[in-house]
This record gives structure tokens, C-alpha cells and sequence, in this order.
């Protein structure tokens, strides 16, 4: 019995001594492993009577219980002191302020949308939404653009698989097709109100007027163009619309959205396939860091009689004023960017300033 006791006394001082698992793997092995004290006294029973037996056996068995109870306490703490050594490592200061989620903003193109469509509302305007994947008649047809004008080269536009050789798709030029496609629905649907019968409409009906916001695309890309860019058409059709109603609209708009009075505006004559007469737009501030320079803001005209035909309105009674106007140049006056494509290189450093 005092050979068991000193075993037990040996395993646990050893087990005790185990500064890591594996250490305390290989004392365990000294006493409970196949060549260990514990099972080498086991062996040596077999020479013994079988009373010894069961005295021998009954005491190597509390022998080896004690020795496994130690191992599994050992076990237990080095497991408990990794554990308390790593929330140490890891611990938390819970008195520090929480990281909160950076708070994000609109694009500044985006701003300047949402600006436009604001002061034009006030005006009465609607705004009209389309397909960006446009047929070959609402982008160059119905705007009287022929077959052989430059803007239908591949050079300068886009086309994209679907239509077919007469009437290919396109990804749109400009936001004109959404003038077309709300000015059309709009006599259709006062046409069947009144029960007016086919042909131009000649008879009564409310004012057409609409802007047209949104993506455009073509073959361009440099400091001041973009290959997809943003632009916003306007038409304003009645029966008695003229050109002194566009300036004195876009001349509000312009003083609106850039928050000055002290701003001139110029009507240079010009050309465009869906307008006659037609005039590029200037403005010049009188004020500022862009003082006494002439700058082109947008395009503009009378909205010609083939297109004036092709929304379905007699043109001897119907006549109207279009403009249009890149919101991406507009922004960049507004805020003093010189190069349009920093708005698209997602920088957060460069967009996070106007928010």
C-alpha cells in the first residue's frame, strides 16, 4: 500500500508540474499509458492467488482512480488559464465609445438632379422616365434626324444587339425619346377622352410640359465628357408657346439653381436636327471666380414641325420650345470641379465633401 501511495503522490506532484497540455500528456503516460506504473503493476498480478487478486486489484483500482482524478483536475485548470489568457488578450474596453457605421450621401450629380427637378416642378413640369435601350425611331427618327447624320455613325453611338437592320437598338443619345414617348401618350390618351378620330389633333387640350432626367451614352470620354453621362431634355408644347417663354423660363431656372440674380444669359443661333430656329444657351457670371466668361450651359430651339407631326399634333395649331442640358456640367459649376470624371471614379474622399 505504501508503494500505491507513493505512486499517487509521484503522478500528482508530476501532473501538478505540467505547464502545458502536452506536457501533461506525457506524465500521464509515466503512470496510465501502456508501458506506465499503474498498468505494469496490473500486469504483474497474474502470479498472484485469486484472493490476492481481488485485494491487489481492489487497491491498484483506488490507486489509478486518484491518479485520474488529479489528471482531469490538471487538465481543467491549464484549459482554465488558457481561457483567462486569452480574454486578457482579447479583452474589451467596454467604457470606450461604440464604432458606429459611417453615414452615407447623395451623389453630387444626384444633388443636382433632384435641384432641377424641384424648380422645374414648381414650374408645372412633370418629370418623365424611359428606357435606356432605345429604338432607332424615338432617339433619331421621330426627331427629325435623317438616315445620314453623324450622330447615327457607331463612331458616335452605341448600338446593341436586338431590332434589326432598319430599326436597330441603341442605348440612347440623349434623354429626347422620353419628349416623344410622354408627348405621344399624352394625345393618345386626350384623343380617347374626347373621342377625336385619327389624323393630326387639331382640337383642345392641355399643355404639354415635361423634363426628361436621366443616363445617356456615347463614343466620348475626356476631362469634360464621360461615355455614360447625365442629361435632362425639356419641352414645353401649347398653342401659343413661344421662344420668349424659354428664355424666360431657363433664365429662372438658371438664376434658381445657381442662387444668383447677377447672372446674364446669351441665345447664340445654332443648329439641331429637332428645333427651328435653334440657339445654344450661355450664362455669364457677373460675380466670382468665373466672372465675365461665357459659359455653354445648354441647347435649346422651336420644336420643328416634323416633330410636332410625329407626337400626333397638327403643327399649323401646336408649337412649342425643347432645351437641353447636361446636370453633369451643371454640377461641376456649382461646386468648382474642373475634370467630370472625378464624379465617376468613386472616390469617397472626392464625394464625401458634398455631403
Amino acid at each position: 500500500m505504501t508503494e500505491l501511495n507513493a505512486i499517487v503522490e509521484s503522478a500528482q506532484s508530476a501532473f501538478a508540474q505540467a505547464a502545458t497540455p502536452a506536457d501533461l500528456e506525457n506524465a500521464k503516460a509515466q503512470y496510465l499509458g501502456k508501458a506506465g506504473k499503474i498498468t505494469e503493476l496490473m500486469k504483474g498480478m497474474a502470479a498472484l492467488s485469486v484472493d490476492e487478486k481481488k485485494a491487489r486489484g481492489a487497491a491498484i483500482n483506488v490507486a489509478k482512480q486518484a491518479i485520474e482524478a488529479a489528471l482531469t483536475a490538471r487538465r481543467q485548470a491549464l484549459a482554465d488559464a488558457e481561457l483567462d489568457a486569452q480574454l486578457k488578450a482579447e479583452a474589451l474596453d467596454v467604457t470606450l465609445p461604440g464604432r458606429q457605421r459611417g453615414q452615407g450621401g447623395l451623389h453630387p450629380v444626384s444633388l443636382t438632379l433632384e435641384r432641377i427637378e424641384a424648380i422645374f416642378g414648381s414650374m408645372g413640369f412633370d418629370v418623365a422616365q424611359g428606357p435606356e435601350i432605345e429604338s432607332d425611331w424615338f432617339n433619331f427618327t421621330a426627331l427629325n434626324t435623317p438616315e445620314d447624320h453623324p450622330a447615327r455613325s457607331m463612331h458616335d453611338t452605341f448600338y446593341v444587339e436586338g431590332g434589326s437592320e432598319t430599326a436597330p437598338n441603341l442605348l440612347r443619345t440623349h434623354t429626347s425619346p422620353m419628349q416623344i414617348r410622354y408627348a405621344v401618350q399624352h394625345v393618345k390618351q386626350h384623343r380617347a377622352s374626347v373621342g377625336a378620330t385619327d389624323g393630326l389633333y387639331a382640337g383642345d387640350m392641355p399643355e404639354i410640359r415635361v423634363i426628361a432626367p436621366g443616363r445617356t451614352y456615347r463614343v466620348d470620354s475626356d476631362a469634360t465628357h464621360s461615355p455614360m453621362f447625365h442629361q435632362c431634355e425639356g419641352l414645353w408644347v401649347g398653342e401659343n408657346v413661344s421662344f420668349k417663354d424659354l428664355k424666360f423660363v431657363f433664365t429662372d431656372f438658371c438664376r434658381t439653381f445657381f442662387e444668383s440674380d447677377d447672372l446674364v444669359l446669351r441665345f447664340r443661333p445654332s443648329f439641331f436636327p429637332f428645333t427651328e430656329p435653334s440657339a445654344e444657351i450661355d450664362i455669364q457670371f457677373q460675380s466670382g471666380p468665373l466672372a465675365g466668361r461665357w459659359l455653354e450651359v445648354a441647347g435649346s430651339g422651336q420644336v420643328h414641325p416634323n416633330v410636332i407631326r410625329n407626337m400626333g399634333l397638327d403643327p399649323e395649331k401646336f408649337i412649342g420650345f425643347a432645351f437641353g442640358m447636361g446636370p453633369d456640367r451643371l454640377t461641376m459649376l456649382r461646386y468648382g470641379v474642373n475634370d467630370l470624371r472625378l464624379f465617376f471614379d468613386g472616390d469617397v474622399r472626392f464625394l464625401s465633401q458634398f455631403n
